[in-house]
């Protein structure tokens, strides 16, 4: 394993952009799109590992887009686990399966919250090497020639431990998973806000349009965690009409609503794109 400097070099030569940071509105030499890959090259390039999280974790909504995967795999060599993690989680989120040889590497991280990112990561590619992860921290047995080490094995019978991290990568009941440890503290002070995010997402597939319409609302939300969970079901949604609500929010005083609506208006502009070449009769 390479020893952190090395990991936090490598990340950050791939990584660093010279960007100026954007506070408001874009100049009218900037598309929509632009700015919001921008927002998103910026977090990833940032010293503060939290705004690189939130940066890492919205690239899940990009699926089959190759430049997003690239970026999520670079950040697989971040120095904070917590960043690790969410980039395997993103790959998996995003159909990634050319990451999957990147994602088994990462299987042998030395923190046990990664691996089990991306064991959840292979499984949701349908690779069987994540199998390995989930039998040993089962049944407490190497399945292969190598597993776990002593000290990330141990955490697994920490019951705080084990919900934070089941937390982190989605494997408990918690609702929006991976959103970061400020969610997990407002979950811990029994704050409505989650229950209100969990059922944005619910609402992500309902084809009935006063559903669109009460994400839209979402958006203005006063708590963030709701707003990122609207803009995030509005990404799935995939209905290029929203992405003019979605927009402003590029502009959110919160950057982890910031970072995903750039990803989702990214998704959006994609989504009219290809339409745009399937039938371009339709305006």
């Amino acid at each position: 394993m390479p020893s952190r400097c090395l990991r936090g070099s490598l990340f950050l030569s791939v990584i660093t952009l010279s960007l100026t940071f954007i506070v408001g509105p874009p100049s009218g030499a900037e598309t929509g799109k632009e700015v919001a890959w921008k927002l998103i090259l910026e977090g990833l390039q940032s010293s503060d590992s939290e705004e690189r999280l939130s940066a890492v974790r919205v690239l899940g909504l990009l699926i089959e887009d190759r430049k997003a995967a690239e970026l999520a795999e670079h950040a697989l060599a971040d120095p904070k686990p917590e960043v690790r993690s969410a980039a395997a989680t993103a790959l998996g989120q995003m159909h990634s399966t050319a990451s999957i040889l990147r994602l088994e590497h990462t299987l042998s991280d030395k923190e046990v919250s990664v691996v089990l990112a991306a064991a959840r990561a292979l499984h949701e590619l349908k690779d069987k090497a994540g199998y390995e992860i989930y039998y040993e921290v089962l049944t407490g047995e190497r399945k292969g020639t190598e597993g776990l080490i002593a000290e990330q094995t141990a955490i697994l019978h920490e019951p705080r431990k084990l919900a934070e991290m089941s937390f982190e990568q989605g494997i408990g009941y918690i609702p929006y998973a991976g959103i970061g440890w400020d969610a997990l503290r407002v979950i811990l002070k029994n704050d409505s806000s989650p229950i209100k995010a969990a059922a944005a997402k619910m609402l992500a597939e309902d084809p009935d349009p006063k559903s669109a319409k009460a994400l839209v609302n979402a958006l203005r939300d006063k708590n963030w965690i709701v707003r990122v969970a609207a803009i995030e079901a509005i990404a799935t949604r995939g209905d290029p009409a929203l992405r003019i609500n979605v927009e402003p929010s590029m502009y959110d005083p919160k950057l982890q609503v910031r970072c995903a609506a750039a990803a989702s208006v990214l998704r959006l502009v994609d989504i009219a794109e290809v339409s745009a070449v399937k039938n371009p009769q339709t305006k």
